[in-house]
């Protein structure tokens, strides 16, 4: 099979930074809100009104343009985008992000599955099509837009967990050469987790969840996800499993110990989730970068939004081994690659 690189990444954080003082004004007594996995981080980005996520891709987009050329990006033979919220329910942003970027690829798929690991899902997918057919370059895009719209809505900001999330898009540029080779790819899926991430109707305001009523009718609550005291503690438990799991059989595949990895980056639900990760995987803090506390939970963005903030402030040496980790919604899915790192700045 033909080597492909990971040659370059880039990024967009919308709007203004958002304190956690904006949620607190609005919060109501919860013990939810002492749960270690729903601390809030610092700051976070919210997306505008009438931001969209192909204006998120485009904004993101940009940097490559100036790097490599608007011919290059114009030239793209794959493009893949994931979106955590689609605009239109019917289709994805795929083929409006080709319009806009003036391409026209010869593949547009939209991945909704994949959650926060959807990043390396779309790695994963755009090797083995460049690898099997005439395409050479590839374009995947993660997106995360519902922390603006969602979670401050007038109820939902109330709850423990609206505090979290965060807003933001990261792009990757693959290419079918030996310059910053995709070492490995490695995803599962765990049925048995499916449907545990509950996406529910909050009626009543007061914290109680109608999850009769689809999203799509008519009624009086404001939709949000949802999760019981003892659904957080089974993900927990899931997480702290599965990441690890999946990060160790990427090592494995590629003859390194865990801890000869350079830099390991992983989606950021919270810092709990963090530091266990960390520490099975035995590599200090400097080893384990992210932006939790400035961006809050970007879901699966947080991995190139990650990526770029290390890159662009050279803590990614070319040539080292970067390993990015990750497991979706509360468990379903989950995924790790291993890049020999040579991205552009």
């Amino acid at each position: 099979m033909p080597q492909v690189s990971l040659v370059d990444v880039a990024s967009y954080l919308p709007g203004s930074t958002v304190g956690t003082e904006y949620f607190t004004q609005f919060a109501r007594s919860d013990r939810m809100a002492k749960n270690e996995m729903l601390r809030a981080p610092r700051t976070r980005h919210h997306v505008a009104r009438d931001e969209t996520a192909v204006d998120m891709v485009e904004r993101a987009v940009a940097p490559l343009v100036e790097r490599h050329g608007q011919q290059a990006i114009s030239n793209i033979d794959v493009l893949l985008t994931h979106t955590q919220l689609p605009d239109n329910p019917v289709l994805g942003p795929g083929s409006e992000v080709a319009r806009r970027l003036g391409m026209t690829p010869g593949w547009v798929i939209d991945i909704h599955n994949g959650g926060c690991a959807a990043f390396l899902h779309m790695i994963g997918l755009a090797r083995m099509i460049l690898q099997t057919t005439a395409a050479r370059t590839a374009l995947i895009a993660a997106s995360q837009n519902s922390a603006g719209p969602v979670f401050t809505q007038t109820e939902v900001r109330k709850l423990a967990q609206a505090a979290v999330p965060g807003d933001g898009c990261g792009v990757g540029l693959l290419v079918k050469n030996s310059e910053a080779p995709i070492l490995d790819v490695q995803t599962r899926t765990y049925p048995e987790f499916a449907g545990d991430m509950m996406f529910c109707t909050d009626v009543t305001g007061s914290g109680t969840f109608d999850r009769d009523r689809k999203y799509w009718e008519p009624g009086p609550g404001q939709p949000c996800v949802s999760f019981t005291e003892s659904r957080i503690a089974k993900v927990f438990t899931r997480g702290n499993r599965l990441v690890p799991e999946l990060a160790h059989a990427v090592c494995e595949r590629i003859g390194v110990k865990s801890r000869d990895i350079d830099v390991f980056v992983t989606n950021q639900p919270n810092r709990l989730f963090l530091r266990n990760w960390r520490e099975a995987m035995g590599l200090p803090p400097e080893q384990h970068p992210d932006t939790f506390d400035s961006c809050g939970n970007l879901f699966a963005a947080g991995i190139p939004v990650t990526l770029d903030a290390e890159n662009r402030a050279g803590r990614l040496r070319n040539g080292s081994i970067v390993l990015m980790a990750a497991f979706a919604h509360a468990g379903d899915f989950a995924g790790a690659a291993a890049v020999r790192w040579g991205a552009a700045r």
